[in-house]
């Protein structure tokens, strides 16, 4: 039954209920169009109300009763039903090849969905929840496209340019956000050639915009899947994109891309408020604080950014982030530890790929406080990296001690960093044959004498140093100081000794802030710093 008081006054869409009082309404709000609204008295209680605000234009705010918005909504809903699909599925979307993957959004409550795909035509059924929400898994075939996603209640919606293929989430902060044009006045070696020719139907990119909230967003900001082309691509992340590029070029299948970074961020900012509970020092904001910090407040990127993307069908990740904790580099490996495993908790896709960049070596000692030497060593976090790449099962990590600058944390050679990733995925995650994929890495120390032997694994084809002297090798004995050591490369082992040490206990590789890399499998890829010790952040 329609009421015939109400007053046409504006047509309102993208609503936000910003009051506690109306919690369990804002979910409903925030997917209603508002079409018309009462003829309200002019004395509110504002306990008893809530505030809509008109996002994209208007910007006008109306104080409604809570009991007449209620009626408000139910009407829209009601008489206006129609599906409203999750942020991710758009035109040009890619689905994860030969997988059961959901497609999920928000209808009426108890409303019938169906979702058909035309490559097999099957129909999929579900029903909207008390919510109103909706989630519905179809299964996908073996790569192909494009393709037609019909999503209907009664009232089709047909999303096109649909890919089936491989997909991977490209996560982290600066590093990876760095779009493929670079940062003003930070550029990307090589990029502008690789832009050019960047033109490719079947690599589809996807960036979630930036949010930053202290409760968990029913969906991301609006955004659209794209194809690449030079003007998608040079707004793109340069890491996601080199190894998007690789994937696609030695798979021959379409790659789907979806950036979800901020710059700046800390790892505590996505993570969630009950994961972070086994944190105490961690302080967790309360849903009605402010955000001074929008990139490193804990759970605000994961409730704005991951918790409308999780979910969706993906083969794996890539992570580019640890610069933000790098003083922190003990509580770092617990963080990291156990965001890997929350996050594949939620995808609920067991222990899917997750591929990360060692941050790059960098004065740190550059950036406000301005604190040098023991745990502010960057080198002990870079360890941290090193050791999770062991523990942590079905993960991998790209060496990127050779390409680090002193005067700027965004390393210009961005293409090396993807395309390292991309390795680890061709070798680990899809089996190719015939090349190197992983880097050289610390094994084990063994002394006799004066003389300390390195052992490495990973190792197929010997080490080098191309012919320059290794420089950055340290040894130390019983008393804990590290003395410069000479060091000489011997198949796939280097021996370490100095005249200063007599009966070495420990050895340590380019093991600073900033140092260049000058160890590599005959491969090229760079061996990461290490240390053989265990011992307390101020033995030097």
């Amino acid at each position: 039954m329609v009421c015939t008081n109400w007053l046409p006054i504006a047509v309102i869409d993208k609503v936000k209920v910003l009051t506690n009082t109306a919690h369990d309404w804002s979910r409903l709000a925030t997917n209603c169009t508002i079409l018309s609204c009462l003829d309200l008295p002019h004395q509110q209680s504002k306990k008893d109300s809530i505030h809509l605000i008109h996002k994209p234009s208007m910007m006008k705010t109306l104080r409604l009763p809570i009991r007449l918005c209620a009626v408000l909504c139910t009407f829209v809903i009601n008489a206006n039903a129609q599906v409203k699909l999750a942020g991710l599925f758009t035109d040009g979307m890619v689905l994860q090849q030969k997988a059961t993957v959901p497609v999920w959004g928000w209808d009426k409550a108890g409303s019938k969905i169906s979702v058909v795909g035309s490559w097999d035509k099957k129909v999929y059924t579900g029903m909207a929840d008390a919510s109103g929400k909706f989630i519905i898994k179809i299964n996908t075939p073996t790569y192909g496209g494009p393709y037609e996603v019909t999503v209907s209640d009664g009232k089709p919606q047909v999303l096109k340019n649909v890919l089936i293929g491989e997909v991977w989430i490209c996560t982290g902060q600066s590093n990876m956000e760095m779009p493929m044009k670079g940062f003003k006045g930070q550029p990307i070696i090589g990029s502008n050639e690789a832009i050019l020719n960047s033109k490719n139907k079947n690599i589809h990119l996807f960036t979630v915009p930036r949010g930053s909230e202290t409760t968990l967003r029913m969906d991301i900001k609006p955004s659209q899947w794209l194809e690449a082309s030079p003007e998608t691509v040079s707004n793109f992340s340069a890491t996601g994109y080199y190894f998007g590029r690789m994937l696609n070029r030695m798979l021959d299948v379409p790659i789907g891309l979806i950036n979800c970074s901020y710059s700046g961020s800390s790892i505590q900012a996505w993570m969630d408020a009950q994961t972070l509970k086994a944190f105490p020092e961690i302080k967790v904001p309360a849903p009605t604080d402010s955000i001074k910090d929008k990139s490193r407040t804990p759970t605000t990127l994961y409730n704005a950014m991951i918790s409308g993307v999780y979910g969706y069908g993906i083969k794996g990740a890539i992570w580019y982030q640890g610069e933000s904790n790098y003083s922190e580099p003990a509580q770092y490996q617990k963080l990291f530890e156990t965001m890997i495993a929350k996050w594949r908790s939620v995808w609920g896709i067991g222990d899917f790929p997750f591929y990360y960049a060692q941050i790059a070596p960098y004065d740190y000692a550059q950036l406000p406080p301005y604190n040098k030497g023991g745990k502010y060593n960057s080198a002990f976090v870079r360890d941290v990296q090193r050791i999770e790449a062991d523990k942590i099962p079905n993960v991998g990590m790209a060496v990127l001690m050779d390409i680090g600058q002193q005067g700027t944390i965004h390393p210009f050679h961005k293409e090396e960093g993807g395309t390292r990733l991309a390795y680890l995925a061709l070798v680990k995650t899809y089996g190719l044959k015939g090349f190197s994929g992983v880097s050289p890495s610390y094994e084990s120390i063994a002394v006799k004498g004066s003389v300390a032997t390195i052992k490495f694994k990973d190792v197929p084809n010997g080490l080098t140093s191309y012919l320059k002297e290794l420089t950055t090798f340290e040894i130390a004995g019983a008393d804990k100081h590290f003395y410069p050591a000479k060091a000489m490369i011997n198949g796939s082992s280097v021996t370490v000794s100095s005249d200063s040490v007599k009966q070495p206990v420990a050895v340590r590789y380019a093991f600073k802030d900033f140092v260049i890399g000058e160890l590599f499998g005959t491969d090229g890829l760079p061996v990461s710093s290490f240390r053989t010790d265990d011992w307390d952040y101020d033995a030097q």
